[in-house]
């Protein structure tokens, strides 16, 4: 496969970035960036900043998840989505917000289902034993009858799910994924390493063997600093390294995680981290990594898949 290393065997084909978010502070649609300090955060994120951020870098497609929109307008995101202008490709589809315990869930995936961009859903389950670090107070979510009603609907309608929990939420994550075989599952951010000591790895790597049991789960290799503000490239390696080894090149896709990510990593610096790790991979599996899984998973047209292996 020709045109896919650079001079020095590094990956430098087409990019199908699987995670990233776009927002205009100007809307105030989004209830937690307001009063932001956080100088990265406290800034717009639009299509043009992407590609500014992004230059150098073949992104061929992207697809753009949640970004913590006002929750009581799931639809709201989706119309502003719709209306910016941007190049084809970017944000060439959409994972949406939807609260799956909602009476309401069915009209509102019928209406996601039915539109042309939106892939799938995603609904923030990331439970930690510190409530300052939980997203969802109750741990058990995924057992929940209601929830998991509007789970069957997801099934029904073919829309994937963006499952974002903590390594403490691993039996329920792994029981959710066996119930419903038929929904294509991708587990964010590396499946969240929160405890960076021993114990918390062990514990995280052990989550991830353990859901790579279930076929229909895929991992989402994103935001690796979210978890690691003090990175170095050896701790960032060791997490792509385990990720890589419990699913495979076939079953992780990389995203960045931008803008969230740049509070402490650039688009670039993630990207390079992306392409020294896995430098020994073959040139197909790389593709895959880079590209084709994400391009499979959220149904993108027009990605080189034929090239390939495992298309």
């Amino acid at each position: 496969m020709r045109g896919l290393r650079d001079g020095d065997g590094l990956y430098a084909g087409p990019i199908v970035d699987a995670h990233h978010h776009f927002w205009d502070l100007s809307l105030d649609r989004h209830p937690w960036l307001r009063g932001q300090t956080d100088p990265m955060l406290a800034r717009d994120c639009l299509p043009a900043d992407y590609l500014r951020e992004t230059e150098g870098y073949d992104i061929v497609a992207s697809v753009h998840v949640e970004a913590n929109w006002d929750p009581a307008d799931p639809l709201g995101e989706i119309a502003w989505l719709d209306g910016l202008e941007r190049p084809a490709g970017i944000a060439a589809r959409y994972v949406a917000y939807a609260d799956l315990a909602s009476p309401s869930i069915e009209a509102l995936l019928e209406t996601f289902a039915a539109h042309g961009r939106v892939a799938g859903v995603r609904q923030i389950l990331s439970w930690h034993p510190d409530p300052a670090k939980s997203s969802m107070p109750d741990r058990h979510r995924m057992a929940d009858p209601a929830w998991r009603r509007g789970l069957a609907v997801l099934d029904r309608l073919g829309l994937t799910f963006d499952m974002l929990i903590s390594p403490w939420q691993v039996d329920d994550a792994l029981k959710l994924a066996r119930d419903f075989p038929g929904i294509r599952i991708a587990l964010n951010h590396c499946g969240s390493p929160f405890d960076r000591g021993a114990e918390g790895m062990a514990q995280w790597s052990a989550g991830l063997r353990r859901l790579a049991d279930a076929p229909n789960v895929v991992l989402k290799v994103s935001d690796l600093v979210a978890y690691d503000p003090d990175w170095t490239e050896a701790s960032l390696r060791h997490v792509l390294r385990t990720c890589l080894d419990e699913f495979g090149p076939g079953r992780c896709m990389l995203a960045s995680d931008h803008p969230v990510v740049t509070r402490f990593a650039s688009f670039r610096q993630t990207y390079e981290s992306f392409r020294t790790a896995y430098a020994d991979l073959g040139d197909g599996e790389l593709l895959d990594m880079f590209a084709a899984n994400a391009a499979r998973f959220y149904r993108i047209p027009g990605i080189p898949l034929e090239e390939s292996p495992n298309s």
